[in-house]
């Protein structure tokens, strides 16, 4: 049972992440990514430290300036900007397709600068799933879009920001995490709206769609955490690729989108490399 719920948690974090996918990039067109950034830092933020009040948790402490905390933030801020970017410009369907790489990037991350032990089948499924990730891209190519290189950029920083997460002390509150987290796309927001500006003031509906954006992500973390503490993780994390298939649904039931053949090679390559990487640790883990 502890399976199934945090397979059922995991499935719901990664709807609640395709759903607020899908509001930006309904009001990408109007509204800027730096001010979309301020915005959702600014509500994400809020709401965690309310939730930490409640929790009697402290919100802010010594350790958000240390080296750990501040290489999680770097890559908070990267990543979130880069995938933000890549859904304003590109296809929901490529641009969730792309982002799909990061777990092999963590792999590949924990092994050059955790010393963490990765066997060649691993580094060979690792390698298996960037060749997907080019298929997709496909450089050099007529259907190659510049644009897809932000959710790249994404790849790296959310890698950044999980390899920070996984070196963290174990009892750092979650929720403090969060707070960390939103907090680091506000300065970000606010010097690329300074650059790119000017700000819009969005009407009802934009600002009704940026409101669902906060707390589905907010839920879309808190349902995450939950999954992840829960049960057996090499069973439940593989259902994080659920964020794909619901991205290519909604890409194309809501904007028209129709992937095409190497973007669906290329995704179901990148799936399958971090499905084996998912199970191969799962082994090691109980070998240990």
């Amino acid at each position: 049972m502890e399976n199934l719920r945090g397979i059922v948690l995991m499935v719901v974090s990664m709807a609640g992440f395709a759903l607020a996918d899908t509001f930006i990039k309904l009001i990408s067109d109007e509204i800027p990514v730096g001010e979309m950034l301020l915005v959702i830092g600014l509500g994400g933020t809020a709401i965690f430290m309310v939730w930490a009040k409640m929790s009697g948790l402290a919100m802010f402490k010594r350790d958000f300036f240390s080296p750990l905390i501040l290489i999680r933030s770097a890559g908070e801020m990267i990543g979130t900007f880069g995938f933000v970017t890549a859904l304003a410009l590109t296809p929901l369907s490529s641009a969730s397709a792309i982002l799909q790489a990061t777990p092999l990037a963590v792999t590949l991350g924990a092994a050059l600068f955790m010393q963490e032990q990765v066997g060649w089948r691993r580094w060979s499924a690792t390698l298996i799933g960037f060749i997907g990730v080019v298929m997709i891209i496909r450089p050099g190519l007529a259907g190659f879009q510049p644009a897809s290189l932000f959710a790249l950029l994404a790849v790296v920083g959310l890698s950044i920001r999980d390899l920070a997460t996984r070196a963290t002390p174990r009892d750092m509150p979650s929720i403090r995490l969060g707070i960390y987290g939103f907090a680091a796309l506000i300065p970000s927001g606010a010097v690329l709206l300074a650059i790119n500006g000017p700000a819009v003031l969005p009407s009802p509906i934009q600002s009704a769609a940026l409101l669902a954006t906060i707390v589905l992500d907010v839920a879309g973390y808190y349902a995450l955490t939950l999954a992840m503490r829960m049960g057996d993780v090499s069973i439940i994390t593989p259902f994080r690729y659920s964020r794909i298939l619901l991205a290519i649904a909604i890409g194309m039931t809501v904007f028209g989108e129709r992937p095409d053949l190497w973007t669906l090679i290329g995704s179901a390559v990148v799936i399958a490399s971090g499905l084996y990487i998912f199970a191969r640790e799962g082994r090691h883990r109980a070998a240990t």
